[in-house]
This record gives C-alpha cells, structure tokens and sequence, in this order.
C-alpha cells in the first residue's frame, strides 16, 4: 500500500553498504555525510555534540532519553556543535529540567544540524561493533522524498577520516587568553584569579572544560591556534604545554604538529596532552598511531593506571589509538583500557612529561581523572623550585 505523505519517514540514514534505516527527523533540514560512531553516554548530549573532537562524525546514541533536559548556554564545549547530526532512538520530548534555555530539536535546527529519532539504535550499533565504523549520509526531508541511490552514493563517496586533518578546521583563528574555572555550586563559573603557572595550551579542537580545569588547577592559560610552532610557544616562556584534543587523524595534523611538540621537548618543558593531544605526542617520541575498527565513545571506560593499579570509570571519544608495540625505548606505557587492552597513556621516563587517551575534563562523565590537571600543576612546580 501507498505511503500518505503524513505517514512516510521523514529522515533516512543511508549506510555505505546499502543499509537504510528510516526514522522521523529533526533538526535541520538537508543531506550530511560523515562517518557514523556510537557513544554510550547517558548524559551529556549537548557537551557530545559540542565536542569538536567530532568533527566529520554523526553520533548514535545509544541510552534512548535523548533531549529530555534541553539545552543551555552553559553546556556548551565549542561555540556550535560541530557533530555532522545525531541518531536516535526515540524522537525528543519536550525538555523537563530548571537549566534548560531551549529544545533540542531548535537548537540543532538553529545550529544547522540534522537529526533522526525513531531508529532501532540496538541493531545500528551492533552494525558498528561487527563491521566498523561505516560512511553514511543522513538526510532530512519534511516530505519524506529521498533518492535512496542517490544517498548510498554519497555515503561512499565520503572520504573517510584516516589520512583527514581536521584540527585546522576547527582550532581557534587566533589566541586567546582562558581564565574560567570549573561550573560549582551555587556560583556557577568563576574566574581564576590567583594562578600559580604559566601555561601555553595548543588548541587542536579544545574543549572548554578542558581549559577550565587547567584554570582550577592554578593555570593563567594562553591558548594558541593548531598552526603555533615552537618558536610561538616558547615566545610565552611558559611553566607548562598543554596539547589538547581534536578530531581527524593524528598522523594528518602531526604533519606540522609533531615539529612543534618536538621543538618544545627539546626546550625540556613539562607537557600534558589529551586525546589527540596524546596521540600526536606519542608520534614526536618516535611511536605510531592506528584506527581503530569502531573507536571509544562514551562515559564508561574502565581505564587502568599501571603505576598505581588504580582503576578509574573515564570518558572516551577517539577512533585512532596509540599502538603501544611501537613506544620506544624510555617511553612508558601508564594506563591501559579495559575493554580492549589499547593504549590509554604514556609518559617519558625521567621527565615531566605525560599524556592520556581518556578526557579527564568529565564532561560529560565521571570524575575519577580530575587528579591528572594537579599531576600536571606539581610537575611545573617541581621544575620551578
């Protein structure tokens, strides 16, 4: 039987493969390609969606209450989101919490970003697991009229992320001075008024509550485009270098990163990198990256710090990995995922220097690695007494 216009889909995600799931968009409206992941967070979609680690993804989610609390100002990691859309299960309902400013479905239409409720998330991320990370176009139509050929061609037609630098499209266009420390009760965010360290951070697609647990951690930070080299960073004349997250491949963006990370090792300067900032790092000491069949997404990551045998829940957003075969002599692996046994930290033997896979920064997820922002602070004290 005939569809009516008011029965047929009004959003369809077409996978490279020729797989189609139908569903209900919202959101902006138009066609997106990208690379589909999925993340297991049960909070956090506005700071997911936010996160320019994302770049050049559309997100599944896979915990089904997506949009339920709305969106606010306050949540927001980047200025824009910066996911290519979102997958759902269930189509929003409307916002039921004290800090929401607007709904979900405004805000992506607002922010031109496409999305898709109604879809079976569970046979979607199996999909994931099983065969990788696919390339999809999604697309949303309020007439429910798609070109199902058309789509699947675009979805192969999707370059891929490996090979992809994609910090330059997201890195701030000029620096900035950062002073905001983490949101607390009943003062919201507050500024750092009495910092202890100077600190130069790279911004490859920094989050803010990245730069704002930096500030909490004593930091007066200077944040500098992706681009900096050496000789901008040294031009500070900083306690510390922070190396930031961000979206792409890191073997990509260490084209002109790995230079500039290897200029400031040589200046001897205590360094702390994150996600992207941790994979490129690991290229400057001499080790290689690889991707990963589906990559971490989520708020659940159990990660095992091998210097203490510790233990702690992280949040995870990356679908490149350190291979830990390939650390060189007098680089250390410290923390290890267990889930799989890859690579999440590393650190230079004898020296102030140290990165991690996971986001300590919690947003959205567990705290258990805020101590990594103070492990950071001591280190450019011990360097200055």
């Amino acid at each position: 039987m005939a569809q009516t216009p008011s029965s047929r889909p009004t959003a369809c995600l077409a996978l490279a493969d020729g797989s189609i799931f139908y569903g209900t968009g919202f959101g902006a409206t138009g066609v997106a390609q990208a690379e589909l992941c999925f993340n297991t967070a049960m909070t956090g979609y506005q700071e997911i969606m936010t996160d320019p680690s994302y770049a050049g993804q559309i997100v599944t989610f896979t915990f089904p209450h997506i949009g339920n609390v709305g969106v606010n100002p306050d949540d927001d990691e980047t200025g824009d989101p910066v996911a290519a859309g979102m997958v759902v299960k269930w189509d929003p309902t409307e916002p039921s919490n004290w800090r929401a400013a607007e709904r979900l479905t405004d805000w992506l239409a607002r922010r031109g970003r496409i999305a898709i409720g109604g879809v079976d998330t569970r046979r979607l991320t199996r999909a994931i697991r099983q065969s990788g990370a696919p390339h999809v176009a999604l697309a949303h139509d309020p007439d429910g009229n798609f070109d199902i050929e058309a789509l699947v061609a675009q979805a192969r037609a999707f370059p891929g992320l490996v090979g992809l630098d994609l910090a330059k499209d997201v890195t701030c266009a000029q620096s900035y001075r950062w002073d905001e420390m983490r949101w607390a009760w009943p003062d919201g965010y507050t500024r750092q008024d009495a910092p202890k360290h100077k600190v130069v951070a790279i911004d490859y697609g920094a989050k803010r509550n990245i730069l704002r647990c930096l500030a909490s951690a004593g930091c007066d930070v200077t944040v500098l485009p992706a681009t900096a080299t050496a000789a901008d960073v040294l031009a500070h004349n900083p306690d510390g270098v922070f190396l930031s997250n961000g979206p792409g491949d890191p073997a990509a963006t260490g084209e002109y990163a790995v230079p500039m990370i290897k200029g400031v090792l040589e200046a001897d300067l205590p360094v702390f990198g994150i996600c992207l900032g941790h994979q490129m790092l690991a290229l400057a000491l001499g080790a290689k990256t690889i991707k990963m069949n589906h990559g971490h997404h989520g708020a659940n990551h159990p990660v095992k710090d091998m210097t203490t045998g510790k233990v702690e829940i992280t949040s995870m957003n990356h679908g490149f990995a350190v291979d830990a075969q390939s650390l060189p002599a007098g680089v250390s692996e410290t923390h290890v995922s267990l889930f799989d046994g890859s690579n999440c930290g590393i650190a230079v033997e004898g020296r102030p220097v140290f990165s991690v896979q996971h986001h300590p920064e919690a947003s959205p997820g567990p705290q258990d690695s805020f101590y990594l922002f103070e492990r950071f602070a001591e280190n450019m004290a011990a360097r200055k007494s």
